[in-house]
């Protein structure tokens, strides 16, 4: 019997256990390690998840034990099971694994994805905000226009009772309550339910895929990070951001996406530089000379737009892309220089709690605020750092409408942004082909 740690982030990690190690005697998972989101360790992967084999569950601990676990269990392999980390990174965690006497080990996308009986469309990237839920929007709508019942199953975002949280259906804004969503959760289900979208997310993935194989024609993967689709895709279609030119190559496992895609989407060349983009189309001819090439804008709205000129503006942008994203700006942005902001204001001195902790975290981030809500206590924060702010208006970049998660003594205006291809081939003459 091996024993085993596996390293994750609440996702990834808890569907390699479920496809590659659970009710398998010749393993024993002693551990998870958690890292990346706040709050997810000192908790259990509970024994009605985890199998016969773990009538108490399986522990998580925070990652920076997992030097002390290997070595007080013996343990004999580790994987390494979450997403959106550069190689360098990855290779790092590999040696403090093999230093501490375990083998480190990388479970690859066909010991891990799932066949559907249905037609599969996956939608992922190569990293963490290039545009994976613009373009995932636009394909659900297509195939809805074109009279297919199109369910979007999201990749995990479980960061609360795991039990409750083992297949989650999204139909009505009133299930976001329901299952007491976190404002990241909001930001990728919230505008696919607006389309009327059906969308699935969950713990268990065969579960999942059982459930919406029941109500669709085609299942739509909406992934998350950089990770690989949980499913197998019959269209493998990934986002590649020309504002992080050579991450394509550089980030683990976007590389993986990026060499693998059917389809690669160049989002975001109307505010690129063209040598950014060429960049991007000489690594496709490199490493995945057979993808078809998607040229994308990713223009953005703005309702009242002409009350940001001369305004001293709070910016706040999706969370996980300003921090494991590792972006500086969004389209919170884009749009205040675009309409005129006197000042886009610091946003650091007002910050409290783990909102002030996620500055000390991440310091290429000064201009904009990220919109942490991982639980009710995170949120407080926020709102109150937004209170605190010394500004005329804030301008929100993320993808949801954040009032509807917060009230604030400011008035909050929302940015929306979706994809525009430019030319041919286009999602539809791709998905007409599909």
């Amino acid at each position: 019997m091996k024993k085993v740690i596996i390293m994750g982030a609440a996702g990834r990690d808890f569907h390699n256990f479920n496809v590659h190690f659970k009710d398998k005697e010749e393993f024993y998972v002693v551990a998870f390690t958690a890292t990346q989101i706040p709050d997810i360790e000192d908790r259990k992967y509970p024994s009605s998840l985890a199998g016969k084999l773990y009538p108490d569950g399986i522990p998580i601990y925070p990652e920076k034990e997992l030097t002390s676990l290997i070595k007080k269990h013996g343990v004999d392999e580790v994987c390494f099971s979450y997403s959106d980390v550069p190689h360098e990174y990855v290779m790092h965690k590999a040696s403090e694994v093999l230093a501490a006497g375990a083998t480190f080990i990388l479970l690859g996308p066909e010991e891990t994805m799932l066949k559907s009986k249905l037609p599969v469309v996956s939608v992922c990237a190569i990293r963490t905000g290039c545009g994976k839920s613009q373009t995932s929007r636009k394909i659900a709508l297509i195939l809805k226009n074109k009279g297919k019942r199109v369910v979007v199953i999201r990749h995990p975002m479980p960061y609360g009772d795991l039990v409750k949280q083992k297949v989650q259906r999204f139909a009505h804004y009133e299930d976001l309550a329901k299952h007491e969503c976190t404002i990241e959760e909001r930001e990728e289900y919230e505008p696919h339910i607006a389309n009327g979208i059906v969308v699935y997310a969950g713990v268990n993935y065969k579960a999942i895929l059982e459930e919406a194989e029941k109500e669709a024609d085609v299942i739509l993967w909406d992934g998350g990070n950089n990770d690989f689709s949980f499913y197998k895709p019959d269209l493998d279609i990934v986002v590649v951001d020309p504002h992080r030119p050579g991450h394509e190559l550089l980030y683990h496992p976007g590389e993986t996406n990026f060499r693998k895609a059917h389809v690669l989407v160049i989002n975001k060349i109307d505010t690129a530089a063209k040598e950014n983009i060429d960049l991007i189309l000489d690594n496709i001819k490199k490493v995945n000379p057979e993808a078809k090439i998607i040229r994308a804008n990713s223009p953005i709205f703005v309702t009242d737009e002409k009350e940001i000129a001369n305004k001293n503006v709070l910016v706040i942008e999706d969370g996980p892309t300003l921090t494991h994203g590792e972006m500086a700006y969004g389209a919170g942005v884009v749009a205040a220089n675009k309409y005129g902001a006197k000042k886009i204001i610091d946003p650091r001195p007002f910050a409290v709690g783990s909102i002030k902790k996620t500055f000390e975290k991440f310091t290429h981030l000064d201009k904009v605020l990220p919109a942490m809500g991982y639980g009710e206590a995170q949120i407080a924060e926020l709102t109150q750092t937004i209170n605190n702010s010394d500004c005329d208006l804030v301008i929100s970049g993320t993808p949801i409408d954040i009032n509807r998660v917060i009230k604030t003594n400011k008035k909050i205006l929302r940015v929306r942004y979706e994809i525009e291809e430019v030319g041919s081939p286009n999602l539809e003459e791709v998905l007409e082909d599909f």
